[in-house]
């Protein structure tokens, strides 16, 4: 294996165990849009939904990793495949 190779893999492991001991056994107690007060605070024009987990934190997406924008979230659903920013 190259040294890139394994770096990638070391990073995806790393990652996948920081969401896995955040994520894995969590239970979604509620949803909804994100406020717009919440849109203006982060400098947002879009609203994501917000997922709120059992254990009080909650996850939102974004259009990328430096936060610029909510952004959508895909499903498998075949009858909702996203759930759109508003």
């Amino acid at each position: 294996m190259r040294n890139k190779d394994l770096f990638n893999q070391e990073m995806e492991n790393k990652w996948l165990k920081i969401a896995s001991d955040q994520l894995v056994g969590r239970k979604i107690v509620a949803v909804h849009y994100m406020s717009k007060e919440e849109k203006e605070d982060y400098g947002w024009y879009k609203r994501p939904l917000v997922i709120k987990l059992d254990d009080g934190n909650s996850i939102f997406p974004s259009v990328d990793e430096e936060g610029n924008d909510g952004g959508v979230m895909f499903t498998y659903h075949p009858s909702n495949p996203v759930l759109p920013t508003l």
